[in-house]
């Protein structure tokens, strides 16, 4: 089978809390105008994504994973995820505030839903100017008093709140109480796993007076409830130079802020790799002689038995690169 670098389209996603940016950032029309996630990249059952281009167009990911295995994904990353795509790409754009939430490590996934944990990183590709997140706990919560807080509106006391700006980078393990603001616009690389924990909503009632469900106890044996002294990750950005954001057992993303020609090896990678466009618009020629353009918005996924590419941006260009190490 000949692979080549593949795009998706796109599984937009509309919610109450969605906003208008998803559709003009990515240069596509809708006529709902509250999407809140795009889901880009996604072997989640009943939201698998499909092929958009090339001779493999109309065909599913999971259908390719089974045809093609380790010379979609690589070796290592089949023989540990099977036919499973291990990652889950979405933008997510937030006109009112999300609920408080956490997510089940792999242990509890398995346990309670046969399901992946849902580790995460955001990339905060906008911001309005009093957007902000919650990301872990700033000062300390006894477990046996979490419900009490919740139950009494004071839960969201204890968490730790930025404010955010474009190129802000968060990165939240299986565990960490998190939410995203108003006004925030993000990447988010995940874990396949569609397992949320609601903590919290605000006592936010829909127009029919009905409050939404929690989870409060199943939440509880989630939750990491340690306090560290930043939950931000602090990086420097270097022009045409790989940057590394986020690293651990379930991928590696890179940020690459380019603005001349640079090559990319994949040679020791043993996975797949995926780009997704933050802003410009460049091409990427593999060792295959395989070219595709990459504009605002676009996810690529690049096969494992790609060796190298070179990525040539048109105007200047941020692109994340992820991969399973």
């Amino acid at each position: 089978m000949n692979l080549y670098p593949l795009k998706f389209q796109p599984i937009l996603k509309p919610m109450i809390w969605g906003g208008s940016d998803i559709a003009p950032f990515k240069k596509i029309t809708t006529d709902n105008d509250n999407i809140g996630e795009s889901w880009e990249i996604s072997g989640v059952e009943g939201n698998v994504s499909i092929i958009s281009n090339g001779e493999l167009e109309g065909k599913a990911l999971d259908s390719l994973l089974s045809e093609a295995k380790e010379n979609l994904v690589g070796k290592k990353v089949y023989n540990k995820y099977g036919d499973t795509f291990p990652l889950l790409i979405k933008f997510i754009d937030a006109k009112s505030d999300l609920s408080i939430q956490v997510h089940p490590d792999d242990k509890l996934g398995k346990e309670r839903h046969n399901s992946f944990g849902k580790t995460e990183m955001w990339y905060v590709v906008n911001a309005s100017p009093e957007a902000f997140l919650y990301s872990g706990f700033e000062k300390e919560l006894a477990p046996d008093r979490y419900e009490e807080t919740v139950n009494n509106n004071t839960f969201t006391n204890y968490l730790k709140k930025y404010e955010v700006k474009s190129g802000d980078v968060f990165f939240l393990p299986a565990g960490r109480v998190h939410a995203i603001g108003s006004g925030c616009f993000v990447a988010e690389i995940q874990q396949t796993s569609n397992i949320t924990y609601r903590i919290y909503d605000y006592d936010r009632t829909d127009d029919q007076g009905n409050k939404r469900e929690l989870h409060t106890e199943l939440a509880k044996d989630a939750i990491n409830f340690e306090v560290l002294e930043s939950y931000k990750t602090e990086y420097q950005s270097e022009v045409n130079s790989p940057v590394e954001l986020a690293t651990c057992e379930y991928f590696t993303t890179n940020l690459l802020d380019i603005d001349n020609e640079i090559p990319r090896s994949y040679q020791d990678r043993d996975s797949f790799t995926i780009y997704i466009c933050m802003e410009g618009s460049c091409s990427l020629t593999d060792d295959k002689g395989n070219t595709i353009t990459i504009n605002r918005g676009e996810s690529v996924l690049i096969p494992a038995d790609t060796k190298s590419a070179v990525i040539a941006p048109s105007t200047p260009t941020k692109l994340l690169e992820t991969f399973v190490r």
